[in-house]
């Protein structure tokens, strides 16, 4: 049997719960940005300060600065509720991968988007673009999961994706045009890519195969 390439070579399974290492360096850096607002500007994503000053560590470190409690501890709060439960499958190492190439790239599209438009007095900031990733991993991994919306109202994970991505879109193009709901979407993006050439994985054909049934 032939050896998968390279980049499809599945790491050796560990579990040293990623998530929370994660959510503690999101919270330890929140709390520092509390007594050295300057840090936000070091570590969010500005156009300026990439082109000018090289600050280029800003593609991953964007991800882990949050302009509030609430910003945060939604976020976080995602990434506890859809994160452990797939770390636990696919492992921490395939999750870390994961989480930060996701977040990464959706880090260099928002750049781009800004750099395109002119945009260079703001600063991107928070790990909603790897969070959203996670939803759509979450989507794929667990597909006939029902995600109980405010308690209520029972929602399908493929269903609640679509739903959030035409959220998103409707806000981006008639909400004001703020770029960051752009990165929501280079969330999905960048997930979706992610199964396709590292897992092999087509999103679209699972969702479509448990619909049928």
């Amino acid at each position: 049997m032939d050896k998968p390439v390279f980049f499809r070579r599945p790491f050796k399974y560990t579990f040293f719960h990623a998530v929370f290492i994660l959510i503690l360096i999101n919270v330890i850096v929140y709390v520092l940005g509390r007594f050295f607002p300057m840090l936000d500007a070091y570590l969010a994503l500005n156009v300026g300060t990439v082109i000018y000053y090289k600050w280029f560590w800003q593609f991953f470190t964007y991800m882990f600065v949050h302009g509030n409690f609430s910003h945060i501890f939604f976020n976080m709060l995602g990434l506890l509720f859809f994160g452990i439960q797939i770390e636990k499958v696919w492992g921490s190492l395939e999750f870390l991968l994961f989480y930060l190439v996701c977040g990464f790239f959706s880090g260099v599209l928002s750049f781009a988007v800004y750099f395109f438009t002119g945009s260079t007095n703001v600063f991107l900031m928070g790990a909603s673009g790897a969070l959203y990733s996670i939803l759509f991993a979450f989507a794929v991994t667990f597909p006939r999961s029902v995600i109980f919306i405010w308690g209520i109202i029972p929602v399908p994970a493929p269903i609640l994706v679509l739903i959030y991505a035409i959220v998103e879109l409707v806000s981006q193009f008639f909400g004001g045009g703020n770029i960051a709901h752009m990165t929501h979407l280079f969330g999905f993006l960048c997930a979706w890519a992610y199964f396709r050439i590292r897992m092999g994985i087509r999103p679209l054909k699972i969702w479509k195969d448990v619909f049928k049934k």
